[in-house]
């Protein structure tokens, strides 16, 4: 099964593979400007829609078995009988040029029960993953509850964007009209989100949503979506771009590459003493700090002291730009040592699929970083340890 390539330009955004091309055009070009950072926003958002929202890859086979694919309302995908080619065009939304900031904070009253649901359904929304607590608050304020019945449209085909949409209990049928037939491309099962393209990109919902059972959704108005979500999204990506090119392993990267990277950046918070890693887990990340100070904390059978009392032994501390976390996924060994957050600590990570495909240029440098760890601990420990395979 292929793969798929998403890059951006001055005309917009294109996902390709070997024998197909989709091509997001923006409809007004000075929508976006030259800011780049807007633009891979959007690509990224888009991407995310693709891959999270279809729950598939966007690969040949795919897309030569799918003559309209509809992502979520917003953005339809058509084939073209002239050619092997898929066309997406919409208007961008520029959250540095949108001054929705004045508008009256919305709050919509909750129940504890309530609140404690909406929280249950939001919590792998993607979107939402990048909002820090007070933006995730007034978000979900901002919310509202909306029962419906089977058959009934949550939105229709060609209407105006005037919410997103986020799914806690129920199915719901996607039907796209075209060439005044309608057919069902897509269903929502108990989960999920759709909406959010229509708000960005000014367009017309591209698609009709009808529940079929019983269900319960909650609303985002648009300005609120915009305000709080879109704006948040450009700032921290614009932060991760700023803070990625200042990290010295990753300087040997070309700026695409970097670009790449801060595309499948998450970010985390801890308190002071969490624990960020476990010696022994298995290791599905790979961590930058920040901002703070983490403490990488390592049990050895080496001296009698901690034989004895089980403790853990300090091996060393990362600061901001240091990164910690790879030594498992260079030898796809379990965890050789914790790391603990000393005061508040933030950090950018990258899951082990994103590690391996984007830091392959780096691999060299960590993999020569495993004899200076190694001679760390034979001046700590006064005896050799084997971190390639850490249960020895």
């Amino acid at each position: 099964m292929g793969t798929y390539h998403l890059a951006t330009g001055a005309s917009g955004v294109m996902i390709h593979t070997e024998q197909y091309w989709v091509n997001f055009t923006h409809a007004q070009e000075t929508a976006a400007g030259s800011n780049l950072g807007v633009r891979r926003l959007f690509s990224n958002i888009s991407k995310l829609v693709l891959k999270h929202q279809l729950s598939t890859d966007i690969t040949e086979e795919y897309l030569l078995h799918s003559p309209e694919i509809v992502i979520t309302d917003g953005v339809t995908f058509h084939s073209s009988k002239d050619s092997d080619k898929l066309k997406i065009c919409a208007e961008a939304f520029n959250p540095d040029e949108e001054d929705e900031d004045t508008e009256p904070r919305v709050v919509h009253p909750k129940t504890d029960e309530q609140r404690c649901r909406l929280q249950e359904s939001c919590k792998d929304i993607l979107l939402f993953k990048n909002l820090d607590q007070e933006q995730l608050s007034q978000v979900l304020d901002a919310m509202f509850e909306l029962r419906v019945k089977p058959q009934e449209h949550v939105i229709d085909q060609g209407d105006d964007g005037d919410n997103f949409y986020v799914v806690e209990r129920g199915l719901y049928d996607i039907f796209v009209e075209r060439d005044g037939q309608s057919r069902c491309v897509g269903r929502y099962d108990n989960h999920g989100s759709f909406g959010e393209l229509a708000l960005m990109y000014n367009t017309p919902r591209a698609a009709t949503i009808v529940a079929t059972t019983d269900g319960a959704l909650w609303g985002l108005d648009r300005v609120t979506f915009r305000r709080i979500i879109l704006k948040n999204n450009a700032r921290k990506r614009k932060m991760f771009e700023n803070f990625v090119e200042s990290v010295p392993i990753l300087k040997s990267l070309e700026c695409s590459e970097r670009m790449k990277i801060v595309d499948v950046l998450g970010e985390k918070i801890y308190k002071d003493g969490d624990r960020i890693i476990a010696q022994g887990d298995l290791a599905d990340c790979f961590f930058i700090v920040e901002s703070g100070e983490v403490k990488i904390m390592m049990k050895s059978k080496q001296t009698k002291t901690t034989q004895e009392s089980n403790q853990e032994v300090e091996i060393t501390r990362c600061t901001r730009g240091q990164y910690f976390g790879e030594l498992a996924l260079v030898t796809n060994k379990p965890r050789a040592a914790s790391a603990y957050a000393v005061g508040d600590v933030k950090c950018l990570v990258m899951d082990v699929q994103a590690f391996e495909r984007l830091l392959g240029p780096c691999m060299d440098i960590m993999k020569r970083n495993i004899t200076h760890y190694e001679e760390q601990l034979m001046a700590l420990f006064g005896s050799s340890m084997d971190l390639r395979d850490p249960g020895k």
